[in-house]
């Protein structure tokens, strides 16, 4: 999927080794049902390699094109995060999805798909323009049909008495 970003580690030697890649557009391609379409984020990998298993500390800073939670316009929203993923060799299967198995054959780590996940799970839940920046014809359209809601909203009998008891 992206050979770019795998890391041969048979060769190196024992100790912190850190790389840099830069993820744009192509990258999200790659996830069909991503709901982040493209974004220009810097990744750096610290990989802490030891006897039997390797400590890779992932973190990642940038922006990605969304929506705007408030007025739906497409902006840049921050991303910032930092995750670990713990390596080790054998066969058995983790439940833990930070710690990967990796055969005894394995000379490489293919980290995109934690790349992935940690650029979706550092989106914030509800991505919002700056103070000031929303499109203005939205937020006018969105507080006319919130007062006229409010206006047409009649008492119910059957509910007033239950409302009084908040």
């Amino acid at each position: 999927m992206h050979k770019q970003l795998d890391i041969p580690f048979v060769g190196l030697k024992q100790g912190v080794h850190n790389f840099n890649f830069e993820i744009g557009k192509t990258f999200f391609d790659d996830f069909p049902f991503s709901i982040i379409e493209e974004g220009t984020i810097s990744v750096e990998l610290s990989l802490d390699k030891k006897d039997t298993l390797m400590v890779g500390t992932f973190k990642v800073l940038g922006t990605v094109l969304t929506n705007c939670a408030t007025c739906n316009e497409l902006f840049d929203a921050p991303i910032e995060g930092e995750m670990n993923i713990y390596y080790k060799f054998g066969h058995e299967k983790e439940e833990d999805e930070n710690l990967i198995v990796l055969p005894p054959e394995a000379y490489k780590i293919e980290p995109a798909q934690q790349i992935y996940e940690l650029i979706t799970v550092s989106l914030n839940a509800n991505p919002r323009h700056k103070e000031g920046e929303c499109n203005q014809e939205v937020l006018s359209l969105l507080n006319s049909y919130q007062r006229s809601s409010e206006e047409n909203k009649e008492s119910d009998p059957r509910w007033d008495k239950l409302n009084k008891l908040n």
